[in-house]
Formats: C-alpha cells, sequence, structure tokens
C-alpha cells in the first residue's frame, strides 16, 4: 500500500496540473505488482474524487455546450467500445490509438491549430470516438483532449471541461465495472486508503498549474499526451510479443 499511494500521489500531481493523465499512470504503476481488475474501480472512484475536488475552482471556465455533445457522442460509442472489446483483439486497437494519438499531439506541438471550434456534429463525433475508446481500453480522454487544446479557446477553458468530462466517463465506467461485478469492498477500501495521496498530489498540481504561461501549459500537455501514448503503445506492442 505504501509504493501504491506513492504511486497515487504521483500521478494525482498530474492529474492537477494537467486535468487528466492520473489514470493511465497510477494503472500502469500499480498493476505492475496487483492484478489490473482490482485496481481500476478503485482508480475509477478516484477519479471521480480528484474531479470533483477541483470543480469549484474551475466551474466558471467549463465550456458547457461543448461538453454536452461530447457526452451525447460518448454515450453512443461507448457501448460499441465495449463491443469491440469482446469481439477485436485489444493489443492491434491500442496500438493504432497510441500512433494516432502520438503523430496527432507532434503535429499540434508543431502548430497545428484549428481556426475555430468545431460545431455540434463534429463535437458529437469526437465524443463518439472518445466513448469508443472508454468502452474498448477505459481511456476516453486523448481525442478529447485533443479537440480543446486544438481550439482557439484559452488552455484554462481546456482543461476545466476535460476535467468536468471526466466525471461523466469515469462514472460511465465505473456502472460497466459494477454491471460486471467488479466493484467489491476492496474497490472501497483501496480508494479509501489511496484518497489523502490523491488530494494531497491534484492540490500540489492544482498550485502549479496556476504559476505557468497559457502557451507554456499548452506544450506540456501535448508532451504529456505523447508520453502516455507512447506508453500504451509499448503496453500493446508488449502484449502483441
Amino acid at each position: 500500500m505504501a509504493i501504491s499511494s506513492l504511486a497515487v500521489f504521483g500521478a494525482a500531481i498530474v492529474r492537477g496540473f494537467s486535468g487528466f493523465g492520473f489514470s493511465l499512470l497510477s494503472i500502469t504503476a500499480i498493476t505492475l505488482f496487483m492484478p489490473q481488475a482490482e485496481v481500476v474501480p478503485s482508480i475509477f472512484l478516484l477519479e471521480i474524487a480528484a474531479s470533483l475536488h477541483l470543480i469549484p475552482s474551475i466551474w466558471r471556465e467549463i465550456h458547457w455546450h461543448s461538453l454536452l455533445f461530447l457526452m451525447i457522442g460518448c454515450l453512443i460509442g461507448t457501448p460499441l467500445g465495449v463491443y469491440a472489446l469482446a469481439s477485436v483483439p485489444a493489443a492491434p486497437m491500442t496500438l493504432a490509438m497510441s500512433f494516432f494519438v502520438t503523430a496527432t499531439a507532434f503535429l499540434m506541438l508543431r502548430g497545428f491549430r484549428l481556426q475555430k471550434t468545431p460545431g455540434s456534429l463534429a463535437t458529437t463525433g469526437t465524443g463518439v470516438g472518445s466513448g469508443l475508446l472508454n468502452g474498448a481500453f477505459g481511456i476516453g480522454g486523448p481525442p478529447v483532449i485533443i479537440f480543446f487544446f486544438s481550439t482557439p479557446g484559452a488552455a484554462a477553458v481546456g482543461r476545466a471541461s476535460v476535467i468536468a468530462y471526466f466525471i461523466g466517463t469515469d462514472s460511465l465506467g465505473l456502472a460497466w465495472d459494477a454491471y460486471h461485478g467488479l466493484v467489491t469492498k476492496q474497490s472501497f477500501l483501496q480508494a479509501v486508503l489511496w484518497l489523502v495521496p490523491l488530494l494531497l498530489g491534484v492540490s500540489v498540481g492544482a498550485r502549479s498549474f496556476r504559476h505557468i504561461s497559457e502557451e507554456a501549459f499548452r506544450r506540456w500537455v501535448l508532451r504529456l499526451l505523447i508520453v502516455l501514448a507512447i506508453v500504451s503503445g509499448v503496453k500493446a506492442a508488449m502484449a502483441l510479443g
């Protein structure tokens, strides 16, 4: 528990700073010595707690219009992702996602930006893509992160909207886990034990966000996204091997 709490604390700093990255970082670390089925439900509970902890400070910056259509798309895409998980090998799909996210984030680092925020149809389509990934891998963040950080909106708006979006996707993922009998007393016990390092880490990360420029924050978000995509790709390649 000491090692896993340290992993939660480190991942929570990243979450408080960027608004994402907690699940992949913490699950990757903790599943080195614990079964994934015992870890994921607890991490979903912590993700929800982390978002709720940050919501009061970001409420005014959330882009509610985009969030509505993203959630509609996510509700459509998640069952399709679950179906893909049951019928298509996961490793090749994860590897493809890793290549896509890495290439897109690299282009954005090189200066690619959308000239205006996409309309309702494109926003819903992004939500469908996120739902597909969320249902198939439990990682629905990359399309939404790319969506917000490639548009002209302020970095604070993108960060706030991503945090709010994860409340919906994590609740949906937790509901699916409960449906399949994966949410147990152990899930809640672990979440309670990890709650203090989570809240401490999120607070440290959130304070760091307030002291960085908007452009520097965008660069850090994209670099982090590339690192997380590469971590997912390496895990998938190892599974294929």
